[in-house]
């Protein structure tokens, strides 16, 4: 069912990509996106109106600009992958430095969350409980 997931665009490769970060069992899935223009002018107003902006990271991945979009990540379990991203045949890897930048933000985000002020446009709370119930039947 609909949580404010971003829809998968079927076509050569499925759309959008993500990052995923394992925290435990669960598998925070972050989508990626090229649209940089788009996505900069949002950071640009937050970074204007709030002095900072965690939700999107525009970073250099597998040798091209690519919007991060925390904003838009949700918790999934292994089992649900469908593929690795890969680039000619090769799963992305994504530096050190840029991973740290990612979890930052995303516990941060996550932080917010839990005090009441939730920036996230899935709704993780619902995907969780589906999650718990998976694993109940497990």
């Amino acid at each position: 069912e609909d949580c404010g997931l971003m829809t998968n665009h079927e076509g050569a490769h499925t759309r959008p990509s993500y990052l995923a970060i394992k925290d435990n069992d669960i598998l925070w899935f972050i989508p990626l996106s090229t649209r940089i223009d788009k996505y900069q002018k949002l950071v640009n107003s937050k970074i204007k109106k709030y002095g900072q902006c965690n939700t999107i990271l525009i970073r250099k991945i597998a040798g091209k600009k690519q919007a991060i979009l925390i904003q838009n990540a949700f918790p999934t379990l292994e089992k649900y992958i469908k593929s690795a991203h890969t680039i000619g045949g090769k799963k992305v890897k994504v530096s050190t430095h840029i991973q740290r930048d990612i979890i930052n933000c995303l516990r941060y985000t996550l932080l917010l969350k839990e005090k009441g002020k939730n920036l996230f446009f899935t709704n993780i709370d619902k995907i969780l409980n589906v999650i718990s119930k998976v694993k109940i039947k497990n």
